[in-house]
């Protein structure tokens, strides 16, 4: 299968839902905090009803699994968020009703099957709010096998005179970039194992989401000796596959020992980095599980690389 139509649908979700993210960031967005205490905004709300209005028209039987839901929008305390979130999305489509927009962002309520998207509507919600990096990112799974990812990065430095970038994959295909505000299209390629002004290795800038020392030392061990740059969001995933760094870890924090990584902070980001020659694995070395559920119960960690270091990675973990 070519993917074209899925590649393109995804293209325009994600760069309507980086519009309107960048819009509620210019108004400087208010955070609210979910029942597992992490933020969430009108942004994260109004980006995944753009996107699961898209998707759902385009492939009604699919099902769709997004990080944000609509209940606690539908409760009375909520009254103000909804009609905010409502408002940022009918500036991009009038006719939308706050009903209509809370059954987009519940249709993203979907499960993981044979044939599925996964999105998360703002990767990186704390990078959004202190006015930093974050990402708007799609992926589509078929047999457990990420086919087509797509991921919006609008604080990312641009080719062009204005930020943002927009990052697509098809398996098979290659990846590319482009400017996020229209422009040309250019294959990228992860870094080459000479290439030592880019051989340097990203990590998360939340303390929480890793093991920033042990993820020091492999990177060391590994023969990267420039100090990590913390990047939010999967727009670390761009910045190896476009060759800017080798490696990117998200290793276990110690805190959380057993946490398991959900499905949509990884898949766009790691077909972007497999189609520009890189690899994506745990740190047991093992391909990363999109087959059973929101969650990756049988992965612990992540690691991206050129795919030239990988395995020198991977022998530093054991």
């Amino acid at each position: 299968m070519s993917y074209d139509r899925e590649k393109q649908v995804a293209i325009s979700a994600a760069i309507v839902a980086a519009r309107l993210c960048q819009q509620v960031r210019r108004d400087i967005p208010v955070a609210m905090e979910k029942k597992d205490k992490s933020p969430v905004t009108v942004a994260d709300y109004g980006s995944q009803a753009v996107i699961c209005k898209a998707l759902g028209e385009a492939f009604p039987h699919d099902p769709v699994v997004g990080e944000e839901d609509a209940t606690e929008l539908r409760q009375l305390e909520m009254v103000e968020t909804s009609i905010s979130v409502a408002n940022y999305v009918q500036e991009l489509i009038p006719e939308a009703t706050p009903e209509q927009i809370a059954a987009w962002i519940d249709r993203g309520n979907g499960t993981v099957s044979p044939r599925y998207w996964t999105l998360d509507p703002i990767d990186g919600t704390k990078g959004f709010l202190r006015q930093d990096q974050y990402a708007v990112a799609i992926a589509l799974v078929e047999d457990g096998q990420v086919k087509v990812g797509v991921m919006a990065c609008p604080a990312l430095p641009g080719s062009g005179p204005e930020p943002g970038m927009l990052f697509v994959a098809v398996r098979g295909q290659g990846a590319t970039m482009m400017p996020l505000a229209g422009g040309q299209e250019q294959k990228i390629r992860v870094v080459q194992a000479d290439d030592l002004a880019s051989l340097r290795f990203v990590e998360s800038v939340e303390s929480a989401h890793g093991d920033q020392s042990r993820q020091n030392r492999v990177a060391q061990a590994a023969g990267i000796t420039q100090p990590s740059v913390r990047v939010d969001s999967q727009a670390k995933y761009g910045i190896v596959a476009s060759g800017q760094a080798a490696l990117y870890l998200r290793l276990p924090s110690p805190k959380h020992p057993d946490y398991r990584e959900n499905i949509w902070d990884h898949a766009a980001g790691a077909i972007v980095v497999e189609e520009a020659g890189g690899r994506v694995t745990d740190m047991l070395g093992l391909p990363l599980n999109f087959a059973d559920g929101v969650k990756m119960m049988h992965n612990r960690g992540v690691v991206v690389s050129n795919g030239t270091i990988h395995d020198r990675v991977l022998a530093a973990l054991q």
